[in-house]
């Protein structure tokens, strides 16, 4: 086996995707630069974020189960409870990037400001101090929980209360004091029940209404003593329509119907939407603590109008309506997610550039962490000759087949653009990444990337020679 110099990469962003790409790059010997905009790691996890893009708020816990959440390869700490505290989750991240040594690969403090694609198809990245430098291949993980998306249209009307939305939301006295007030929040999703659950406590929201245009399967934590998401009943090889009738048994024997606690009956089969999950929203719901709603027909000054006709007096609404996938490195017209749709092979490749790849950026029935694990294992090996993927005709092929399908099961919405179900989805990703050393071992182990970039301020030698693995 020749000796080969590795392709140079840039990689955006060193949140729960981003470190995790870090460390298979590392492990491979791939030279790398990170740039995190923040002053450390954890992105989304990371309370108070620095960078200002965290969502987090102060009582946030997973709605994901911890052995569920972890890393393949660096498991949660045994004595984390089975849905950890925010901070458990950001010093978990720490504590990954200090084990395997990914922190000096790291440049803190410094946002990617521009990313642009030469002609000859290495990346100009230009930094916020103004700084270019150049690479073979580009690596995106900037997340896409950061970038508030408002009701669309907003509501008629003009309201003389507060309005913000959940992702600047902290507590009920930051960054407003809502004690003793009546609030809408709005939305069906696992912000707006967290959210609502926690101001609809004693002695804190005078009256807490939960707004929802349409209905939505609220399913616990628990079940049978265990979390929800361990009972292993999503089993990739266990064919959907199967999955789906013996999850809707299950919850209607353990939960009942939407409509018995005053929410809005589904108007889908339970799988057909992202699930949302809550423990204590329906109890709250059945002692009146919160008060579920309608959609918002108009804003009435002081008051709040709903679709079925009644009419509240409102002191602040609280939008819970989601995320704009966002690239603010990107020229619009060069690459964008339009209406949060930006079709990609296995969420990973984009079909018409080959040196840009994509992590975390999906919306898993289960958590993102060892998904974007699983990707940085492939892309690395792909950097290192030891992985081709399929031509761009087959990847259009079968994107066109997975996004029907996807399209198909799914209610329509900004949503449910890059759904995938995480056990499935490793499952596939696992056999494609067997199909792809197969490619290269017939073609020949190569580079499918060349490595050609010059980093601008830094000198070639740094980048050194590696033996391709395969």
């Amino acid at each position: 086996m020749g000796r080969v110099e590795y392709p140079r990469v840039c990689l955006i962003g060193a949140g729960s995707s981003g470190i995790t790409v870090l460390k298979a790059l590392k492990d491979r010997g791939i030279p790398a630069d990170c740039f995190e905009k923040s002053d450390q790691v954890g992105g989304n996890w990371v309370f108070k974020n620095p960078n200002g893009m965290s969502s987090a708020y102060r009582s946030l816990h997973i709605n994901t189960s911890r052995t569920r959440m972890q890393y393949a390869d660096y498991a949660m700490p045994a004595d984390y409870p089975d849905f950890p505290h925010h901070s458990h989750i950001a010093q978990y991240f720490n504590d990954y990037v200090d084990h395997f040594g990914l922190r000096p690969m790291i440049t803190f403090g410094t946002a990617v400001q521009r990313a642009e694609r030469r002609a000859d198809g290495l990346w100009a990245v230009t930094l916020d101090d103004g700084t270019v430098r150049h690479y073979d291949a580009l690596l995106i993980a900037n997340g896409h929980h950061w970038d508030p998306r408002w009701p669309e249209p907003h509501f008629p009307g003009k309201f003389d209360g507060m309005e913000m939305h959940s992702h600047f939301y902290i507590d009920p006295e930051e960054p407003h004091d809502l004690r003793g007030k009546n609030v809408v929040v709005v939305g069906m999703g696992n912000s707006a029940m967290d959210i609502a659950v926690e101001l609809g406590r004693p002695g804190v929201a005078n009256q807490v209404f939960l707004s929802a245009r349409r209905g939505a399967y609220v399913i616990p934590n628990y079940l049978f003593g265990r979390p929800l998401d361990t009972l292993g009943a999503l089993h990739p090889l266990i064919p959907f329509p199967v999955q789906r009738a013996l999850l809707a048994f299950i919850h209607r024997l353990a939960v009942g119907k939407m409509e018995d606690y005053g929410l809005p009956e589904p108007d889908h089969k339970i799988g057909h939407a992202h699930p949302t999950v809550s423990s204590e929203v329906l109890v709250k719901c059945g002692r009146g603590d919160v008060k579920p709603k309608p959609g918002i027909a108009e804003l009435c000054g002081k008051q709040v109008k709903f679709v079925d006709g009644s009419l509240e007096d409102i002191d602040a609404i609280i939008y819970c309506t989601g995320y704009k996938v966002s690239f603010p490195f990107f020229d619009e017209n060069f690459l964008a997610a339009r209406d949060n749709d930006l079709p990609l092979y296995r969420r990973l490749f984009h079909p018409d550039i080959e040196n840009v790849f994509f992590f975390g950026l999906c919306q898993p029935l289960g958590a993102v962490m060892p998904i974007a694990e699983a990707q940085g294992k492939l892309i690395a090996k792909l950097l290192t000759g030891a992985y081709l993927p399929p031509s761009r005709d087959e990847m259009r092929a079968d994107m066109a087949r997975e996004r029907e399908a996807m399209f198909r099961r799914y209610v329509p919405s900004k949503r449910h653009t890059m759904q995938v179900d995480y056990d499935l989805y490793l499952y596939r990703l696992a056999k494609e990444a067997a199909r792809g050393r197969r490619r290269a071992a017939r073609q020949g182990y190569r580079l499918p990337i060349p490595a050609r970039a010059q980093a601008a301020s830094e000198p070639a030698s740094r980048r050194g020679a590696a033996t391709v693995i395969a």
